[in-house]
């Protein structure tokens, strides 16, 4: 098997890249938090032991863990090129202003690598680029409209706690993903930048399915952002098939895309698009929905019952797809999985107790092989009903990880693992 690849969710997860809370979530504040996408601010020292609490629960199972931050530093070391093509794209003229694009870059250029690094994803302040206001005030619009040294020239991008979104494996290969919201699109850079600078990843073999590499090995961004995909969304369960929610982050034009990409490289038969309802509480396929074990899953039936299943398979003429409307969502999973019949089970308690544990991250967990899996230990009721049905369950402290919204299927991006 390749050293690289996601050929299952419940196959044996072999490597996973992770992104430890740093400087990115120190700068969240009771008036920045709406902005970065968190409902409150964490106790960022809590965050970290929890986190690493996940990372070694993780490692004792024999799961080989990258650190996203070390893995960005280790490409710019690596790659000058990797350097100065992460720098055009977060410093442009549509980010820091056509008046400071030269100023900043060359600011951003002197950077040791992990020193860079730490600032693609942590922010960059008026402070730590050293600009004279007094002297950028009379060239700069943008200059003369800062008047605080502490504000940011470069936001921080806190959701990059989130790996499962802003790359997604499926198959032989990878999307890089163009996020729904601003606030978290340079993370699909950061990202773009390991990829294609990396050592570990420059030189495997696997495919992009989006963007596309261009003819020069550089990847095609003509239209990236146009509309949006985030990996919380996207499941390759195996046989050949992946589910992709279509909600309130993932548009059916980079469904389309994605399944195009697939089929034209063999590499999956059938996509499953899950159209669902737009909500915070259920923002990603994977918020209410996450396999278990080969037949096994566990989900949100409030959500669930309402989701639509539809059906793409390679059409018989260039542009077109063979459409399916699938008659429920977890008869068509079934089928793909090659099960006679799903076995749910539903998050735990009653209604209130239900509400409690979605908001918890009750369904979003991280199979490590079938029928083990890592979740919050605050979502009792729904443990206990996992265990019942026969799954080992390893519990984590979620406290101060769980504000963000995301649990360990979030803070997962796997980059090998088996079939089942």
């Amino acid at each position: 098997m390749s050293e690289l690849g996601v050929h299952s969710e419940v196959g044996r997860l072999r490597k996973v890249m992770v992104h430890r809370p740093e400087l990115s979530l120190r700068r969240l504040t009771p008036s920045n938090h709406d902005d970065l996408l968190f409902d409150d601010v964490l106790w960022v020292e809590r965050a970290q032991y929890e986190h690493d609490q996940f990372v070694a629960r993780m490692r004792e199972r024999g799961v080989e863990v990258y650190l996203l931050l070390e893995l960005l530093g280790e490409a710019l070391a690596a790659s000058d090129e990797a350097r100065k093509r992460l720098i055009a794209l977060v410093v442009s003229e549509y980010t820091v202003g056509w008046s400071l694009v030269d100023e900043i870059r060359a600011v951003l250029w002197e950077m040791e690598a992990d020193q860079l690094a730490q600032h693609l994803v942590g922010g960059l302040t008026v402070a730590e680029a050293d600009l004279d206001l007094s002297t950028y005030a009379k060239t700069s619009l943008i200059g003369a409209a800062l008047d605080d040294t502490s504000q940011f020239i470069l936001p921080p991008l806190p959701n990059t706690l989130f790996t499962r979104d802003s790359s997604c494996w499926i198959y032989g290969g990878v999307s890089i993903n163009p996020m729904y919201w601003p606030a978290r699109r340079r993370e699909a850079y950061n990202v773009g930048a390991i990829y294609q600078g990396h050592p570990m990843f420059r030189d495997a073999p696997f495919n992009y399915w989006y963007p596309p590499l261009g003819d020069d090995g550089r990847l095609n961004i003509v239209d990236f952002g146009l509309a949006s995909l985030e990996g919380g969304d996207v499941m390759p369960i195996g046989n050949g098939t992946v589910l992709i929610g279509m909600s309130e982050r993932s548009q059916g034009r980079m469904i389309e895309e994605i399944a195009h990409a697939l089929f034209t490289h063999e590499a999956a038969e059938r996509v499953i698009a899950c159209v669902m309802s737009r909500d915070r509480a259920h923002m990603h396929l994977d918020t209410v929905f996450t396999l278990l074990d080969r037949d096994k899953a566990t989900a949100f039936p409030k959500v669930l019952q309402d989701i639509r299943a539809i059906s793409l398979r390679p059409g018989t003429s260039e542009g077109d797809f063979h459409v399916t409307k699938e008659r429920d969502f977890l008869g068509a999973v079934a089928d793909a999985l090659g099960v006679s019949e799903l076995t749910v089970v539903e998050i735990g308690g009653d209604q209130y107790q239900q509400e409690r544990e979605q908001w918890d991250d009750g369904n979003n967990v991280v199979a490590l092989e079938p029928g083990v899996v890592i979740a919050y230990e605050r979502n009792t009721y729904t443990i206990s009903k996992m265990r019942a049905a026969g799954v080992e369950v390893i519990e984590i402290a979620g406290f101060e990880l769980g504000k963000g919204r995301g649990g360990g299927h979030c803070m997962t991006c796997p980059l090998l693992r088996d079939p089942v």
